[in-house]
């Protein structure tokens, strides 16, 4: 590539921007073992090499690298490639199950995918309850270059209102109102359509859900939340059904500069090895928060698409390969919710989520999100169950 981004090579030369095949992750001459969770997120990328090499993967910092002659090799250029981004996206693709690209944060990976897909005159069918950041994008950002923005909220009414769109924009489960959509059903109606389809994959992450799998062209998601799961990261990324559409993700980012850290990287790709144990945690707790916020007089609404009772639990059991941990509920009012929030003692108030402290916060506070001004997002942490339960009901107690 030269220092513009443009690539020398054709797109089946670069394996990067090639659909994603099942990773070998056997020794040679050994036949794979790959088919838990726990298993998949140790293994991805390949299994370790030969003698010599390290265990797990290192940092490789950016640098310019040095080239004599005609440019040749995948690393050229700091901006462009580096050893460490690629051993984070093949772990990311074998998870996906198509070709990623790593970005500096989740609305960097947002930004590429809207801006590589739509053009002035194009109309995106979006999601009214998606992340509000998205939203903004597309109600300032977007509608200033032309483009038309329909809204639907997530659920079966999206579907209808597909003809016509160039992009639809789905985020299941939503976020903060945890809504789920039929991801196969809305592919398929994209497709007779002639629509692209993009599922922000964030609350649920690729163990929870592989939107590629299920029929969608682009999965998204932000990496700071639930993917590294620890509250010190910002990252994010994009994977793709196909290597055309990756190479279109990937020349973006090259273009604009949303390159992600190294630093930052090995240390999400450090991460990803208890990723099935922090969501498997997480998860625990939520059931049983949710259960014990379902019975409790002093909140009125749970939304929790595992609870039974759910209105998404129908869906979120048959297209989801597990549960997520973030549950959303409804206090009386912004002052109630405010003084539960003040005498928390074990979960922090903060913003963000899925990391392995519980947090929660009142979302009406920033005012982007159609909610209530008591409704409370909750992300379960992964403390024990029972010292998170008490912590709950000693502040719900004193709004009695």
């Amino acid at each position: 590539m030269n220092d513009a981004g443009t690539p020398r090579h054709p797109e089946q030369s670069d394996p990067r921007c090639q659909s994603a095949e099942p990773a070998d992750t056997g020794r040679s001459g050994a036949t794979p073992i790959v088919s838990g969770d726990g298993t998949r997120v140790l293994t991805a990328g390949g299994m370790p090499g030969g003698q010599g090499t390290p265990l797990v993967p290192s940092p490789v910092f950016a640098s310019t690298y040095v080239l004599h002659g005609e440019p040749a090799g995948p690393y050229q250029y700091g901006r462009l490639t580096n050893p460490t981004w690629t051993a984070w996206e093949a772990a990311l693709a074998d998870l996906e199950g198509g070709p990623a690209i790593a970005f500096a944060s989740g609305i960097a990976a947002v930004t590429a995918v809207l801006a590589t897909t739509l053009r002035p005159g194009d109309t995106m069918l979006m999601a009214s309850d998606c992340y509000y950041a998205t939203r903004r994008l597309a109600e300032e950002f977007l509608s200033d270059f032309g483009v038309v923005t329909r809204w639907a909220p997530t659920g079966p009414e999206m579907a209808a209102q597909v003809a016509g769109a160039r992009l639809v924009w789905i985020e299941s489960p939503s976020n903060p109102g945890l809504d789920v959509c039929d991801i196969a059903e809305l592919a398929r109606r994209c497709r007779d359509e002639g629509a692209l389809l993009a599922v922000d994959n964030t609350t649920a992450t690729p163990l929870g859900q592989q939107p590629l799998l299920l029929g969608a062209d682009f999965s998204v998601a932000s990496d700071t939340k639930a993917m590294t799961g620890h509250s010190d990261i910002v990252l994010g990324h994009v994977a793709c059904r196909t290597g055309e559409l990756a190479e279109r993700i990937r020349g973006w980012r090259n273009s604009t500069g949303a390159i992600p850290g190294p630093f930052e990287t090995w240390l999400a790709h450090r991460s990803l090895a208890t990723l099935d144990l922090r969501l498997a945690r997480q998860a625990d707790n939520a059931r049983e928060l949710a259960a014990m916020l379902a019975a409790h007089p002093a909140v009125r609404r749970v939304r929790y698409p595992w609870l039974p009772s759910d209105p998404a639990y129908p869906l979120a059991v048959r297209q989801m390969r597990r549960p997520g941990g973030l549950v959303s509920f409804e206090l009386a009012g912004a002052a109630e919710a405010e003084a539960f929030l003040g005498a928390l003692r074990l979960v922090t108030v903060a913003t963000s989520f899925g990391g392995v402290h519980s947090t929660a916060e009142r979302r009406a506070r920033w005012g982007g999100d159609d909610v209530p001004p008591g409704f409370i997002r909750f992300s379960c942490g992964c403390e024990d169950a029972a010292d998170l339960l008490a912590d709950v009901e000693q502040a719900l107690a004193r709004l009695r």
